[in-house]
């Protein structure tokens, strides 16, 4: 059991996970705004042992270095890899500290997205139609770049409603190869495809000058990935064709810090995280209590 949990800022979690927390720590703090810097990140955890942190702050050394009781960091956000993390596992494992995340808890909303997205694009609906007539989804060509949990149920998808869909991924995928769904190398892919959609993991970015020749014009590019997935100058070159169309979910995964891409009318950025559902919040909450309780479990032991 836990001295004190503090969640240092928002979680997602809900209401009846917040009630569980109680069962794990003798207090409870939970915290409903971000801190303001690493000095007010400290306060908030003060002495502490387990804490909770989600994707808008950075849980950094120095933080840690000013709070010697914590012995877990659950995050309740996606740990991908630890270079990409936003809390320092590096130094975080130098102290003994156990660090858990989750993963794969708001792909249903990505799916639904994609096929929003795409399906108003194609056919006009409140949209400038992509073409001189409606067009299904049937015998599209499609490319998924990056096919993790999330790019994979959206190829499934894309294929199941006629789609022709191609994936390039680090490792292949013989599975979805024997369900249909074929690989290409990257610069082909992108080049044989209509509609190219990014499902990469966090700061992992494929698209570059080169990628974006392959590309070509008069496409659509979808990015689902958390941040960017294309290098910035290049995608901004790419959109000065006011016939290529991007479409993204957040200001993050447009990645455009400076502005200057979602002022374009070829940019569709919907300003909301499109996996942050209440089924996922419920699914998520899941996945933090369990990290809980397997720590407890062998810290017991």
């Amino acid at each position: 059991m836990f001295g004190k949990l503090v969640a240092v800022e928002p979680v997602s979690l809900v209401p009846s996970a917040q009630e569980e927390l109680k069962q794990y720590a003798g207090e409870v703090v939970l915290y409903e705004d971000i801190p303001a810097n690493e000095e007010e990140m400290a306060r908030r955890i003060g002495d502490a042992d387990g804490v909770l942190v989600s994707y808008t702050s950075q849980l950094r050394r120095p933080v840690l270095e000013r709070c010697p009781n914590i012995r877990y960091i659950g995050m309740c956000c996606s740990l991908y890899s630890e270079a990409s993390a936003n809390v320092d596992i590096a130094y975080a494992r130098e102290r003994g500290i156990q660090v858990l995340g989750i993963r794969d808890y708001g792909d249903r909303g990505v799916v639904e997205y994609v096929l929003y997205q795409l399906i108003r694009i194609l056919h006009g609906f409140d949209f400038p139609m992509w073409a001189d007539e409606p067009l299904e989804l049937t015998g599209l060509p499609v490319g998924i770049v990056g096919l993790g949990v999330s790019g994979g149920m959206v190829a499934d998808a894309l294929l199941m409603m006629g789609a022709k869909v191609s994936y390039y991924s680090r490792t292949r995928k013989p599975e979805k190869e024997r369900a249909g769904i074929g690989y290409l190398p990257l610069n082909e892919l992108l080049a044989k495809s209509q509609v190219v959609i990014t499902c990469l993991n966090k700061n992992v970015i494929l698209l570059h000058e080169e990628q974006f020749q392959c590309l070509g014009n008069k496409k659509i590019l979808m990015n689902t990935s958390i941040g960017t997935a294309s290098d910035t100058d290049a995608l901004a070159s790419w959109l000065e064709s006011e016939e290529n169309l991007y479409c993204c979910d957040t200001e993050a995964a447009a990645g455009d810090p400076s502005g200057k891409l979602l002022g374009r009318g070829n940019v569709v950025c919907m300003g909301t995280s499109v996996g942050r559902t209440r089924q996922a919040f419920s699914l998520l909450s899941e996945k933090v209590l369990a990290n809980i309780r397997a720590f407890l479990s062998e810290d017991r032991r």
